[in-house]
C-alpha cells in the first residue's frame, strides 16, 4: 500500500473515532449530568475520547489473534468507563448499560457497513482488473491509480455508513429510553444490558473469526463461505434490533408501571374529593336545617329584645354575632362556578394550614366560563396534582427558611376556545433536571410513585390538545396548562363532560 493511501485509512480512522467522540457525550449526556457545565463538558469528553482511542489504535495495531482482540475490546470499555465517572455523575447501573450499549452499536454498525460495502468494492476492482485485461487501458499506472480511487471511495461511504447507523442506532435508544429519572430495577436492567452485551461479544467473535491468515495472506471470512454475505449481515441487524426494541419494551412496561402508581394515587385523590364533597352537602343540609330553626331564633332574638334595654341589647348584638361567624364558617371559602374545584380548593387549603398557617392560597381569579367542555374530573386531577407540587414545594422552603413568605395563586384565562391554567408557588430555587427531561426531578423518596405528577397533568392535557409548560423567576415556580375548550371526549356522556356550576 502507497504512503498517501496509508495516511488516507489513518485520516479516515480518526475521522471515525472523532464521530463516536461527538455522538459518546450526546449519548451519556442525554442520561448522565456532566460535571462540566455548559457545551464546554461535552467537548472536553468528545476531545478526550477521539485522543484516547486514537492513542490505542497507534500504540496497539489492528490484530485478529483473540487475545489481543479481548485486550482490545477490553481496554476501549475501560476508556468509556473513565471518561463517564471522571465526567460525569455517573450511576453505577444506568452507567454499565451505556458503555456497553455504545461499544456496541459502534462495533456492530461497523461490521454492518464492512460487509455491505464489500461486494460493490470488489465488483469495481474486477472492472479495473478487466478494462486491463481487455486493454481498455495499457499503463499499469491507470490500474493501480483507479483502485486506489475506488478503494478510497468505498472506504468513505463504509465510514459514512457506519456513523449514520451509530447516529440512528443511539437516538433510537435516548427517544426510546423515556424514563431517564427513575432509576431502573436490577431485573429490568438486565433486560436491556443482556442484548446489548451479547452483540459486544458478537463483534469480538467477529473480530477474531472476520480474517483468515494463510501463508501471509488475508481472506475475509464470508469470501470462503459465500453464504455468510447474507447471513453475517442478518445476525448484525438482529443484535442491533434486540438492543434497540430491548429498550422500547422495557421503557413500554415501565411506563405501564408508571401509569399503573398514578390510577393508584389519583383513587385516593378521588376518594379524598368525595369525601369533601360528602361535607359539603353536610353543609348544605345543615343550612337548610339552620332554615327550619329560624322561627325559634327569630323568638329568642325578640325575647331579648324585651328585656331591659342596656342589658338585652348588648346579649342581643352577642347573640347576633354568633349567628353570623357560624354563617360565615359555612359559607365556601374559594367559588369558581365549578363545584368539584371548590371542594378540591377547600380540601388542600384545610390540608396545608395544618403545615402551614400563614400560606396565602389565592384563587380569586380562577373562574371558569359557563361554555365549558372539559371534564370535571379532568380539571381535578390537574389542578390536584399541581397542588399537590406546590404544598410540598412551600413546605419545603418553610422548612429551610422558617420566616419566608410562602403562597399559591391559581388563574384562568380563556381565549377564544383555549382555557389557560396558571398556577404560582413560592418554593426554596432549587430545580434538579437532568438532561433530556422535560420536567424537574422529584426529590422525595419513592420517586416512583411521587414524580409522576406533572406527568399525570401532561395526559390529561393531552386528551384536549393541550401542552403543559413551567418556568422559574427567581423563587417563584410558575405552571401553565392549555387546553381546547371546544373539544368533547368521545365515548362520554355530555353531562359528564361539562362543568358543574353553582
Amino acid at each position: 500500500m502507497s504512503k498517501p493511501m496509508e495516511f488516507y485509512f489513518s485520516f479516515m480512522q480518526f475521522v471515525l473515532f472523532l464521530a463516536q467522540g461527538y455522538y459518546l457525550q450526546y449519548f451519556f449526556g442525554s442520561f448522565l449530568e456532566c460535571r462540566v457545565k455548559g457545551r464546554c463538558g461535552g467537548l472536553i469528553a468528545a476531545v478526550s475520547y477521539t485522543l484516547l482511542r486514537t492513542l490505542l489504535y497507534v500504540i496497539w495495531p489492528a490484530e485478529y489473534e483473540s487475545r489481543a482482540v479481548i485486550g482490545k475490546q477490553a481496554v476501549s470499555l475501560c476508556i468509556l468507563a473513565v471518561l463517564a465517572l471522571f465526567l460525569y455523575q455517573a450511576r453505577h447501573a444506568v452507567t454499565c448499560f451505556l458503555a456497553v450499549a455504545f461499544q456496541a452499536v459502534i462495533g456492530v454498525s461497523v461490521y454492518l457497513a464492512v460487509i455491505l460495502m464489500d461486494w460493490p468494492s470488489g465488483l469495481l476492482l474486477s472492472l479495473w482488473n478487466w478494462c486491463l485485461k481487455t486493454g481498455t487501458f495499457t499503463k499499469l499506472e491507470t490500474f493501480r491509480l483507479l483502485s486506489e480511487i475506488s478503494v478510497a471511495g468505498m472506504h468513505f461511504l463504509q465510514i459514512m455508513i457506519a456513523v449514520l447507523l451509530i447516529r440512528g442506532s443511539l437516538r433510537r435508544i435516548v427517544r426510546d429510553y423515556r424514563e431517564k429519572d427513575i432509576d431502573m430495577p436490577r431485573t429490568q436492567l438486565l433486560f436491556i444490558l443482556i442484548p446489548a452485551l451479547s452483540a459486544l461479544l458478537l463483534c469480538t467473535l467477529l473480530r477474531v473469526t472476520f480474517v483468515i491468515v494463510e501463508e501471509n495472506s488475508q481472506e475475509f471470512l464470508y469470501h470462503r463461505y459465500p453464504v455468510l454475505m447474507a447471513v453475517l449481515p442478518a445476525i448484525l441487524l438482529l443484535s442491533l434490533a434486540s438492543v434497540l426494541y430491548g429498550v422500547k419494551s422495557i421503557q413500554d412496561i415501565l411506563k405501564l408501571n408508571r401509569e399503573k402508581n398514578s390510577r393508584i394515587v389519583l383513587e385516593k385523590q378521588v376518594e379524598g374529593l368525595k369525601e369533601h364533597i360528602g361535607e359539603i352537602e353536610r353543609l348544605h343540609s345543615g343550612i337548610q336545617s339552620m332554615k327550619h330553626d329560624m322561627r325559634n331564633t327569630l323568638a329568642v332574638v325578640q325575647q331579648l329584645a324585651s328585656v331591659s334595654e342596656g342589658q338585652g341589647t348588648k346579649e342581643l348584638k352577642r347573640y347576633l354575632s354568633e349567628i353570623d361567624q357560624t354563617m360565615d364558617q359555612m359559607e365556601p371559602a374559594f367559588r369558581t362556578g365549578n363545584a368539584v374545584v371548590d371542594a378540591l380548593l377547600n380540601m388542600k387549603y384545610h390540608e396545608i394550614i395544618r403545615s402551614i398557617p400563614e400560606i396565602e392560597l389565592n384563587a380569586e381569579g380562577l373562574l371558569f366560563p359557563e361554555a365549558l367542555h372539559i371534564r370535571s374530573y379532568d380539571i381535578g386531577m390537574i389542578l390536584g396534582n399541581a397542588l399537590d407540587n406546590a404544598m410540598e414545594a412551600c413546605v419545603k422552603l418553610k422548612k429551610r427558611d422558617a420566616s419566608a413568605k410562602t403562597y399559591i395563586r391559581l388563574a384562568a384565562l380563556v381565549r377564544g376556545q383555549l382555557l389557560l391554567l396558571k398556577i404560582e408557588n413560592s418554593f426554596d430555587g432549587s430545580v434538579r433536571r437532568k438532561p433530556q427531561a422535560e420536567f424537574p426531578v422529584s426529590d422525595k423518596e419513592g420517586k416512583e410513585i411521587h414524580g409522576i405528577g406533572m406527568m399525570n397533568i401532561k395526559s390529561a392535557a393531552e386528551k384536549y390538545q393541550g401542552t403543559v409548560d413551567w418556568k422559574v423567576k427567581g423563587r417563584t415556580f410558575i405552571l401553565a396548562v392549555m387546553l381546547r375548550n371546544d373539544m368533547i371526549m368521545k365515548g362520554e356522556e355530555q353531562d359528564e363532560g361539562s362543568i358543574e356550576h353553582n
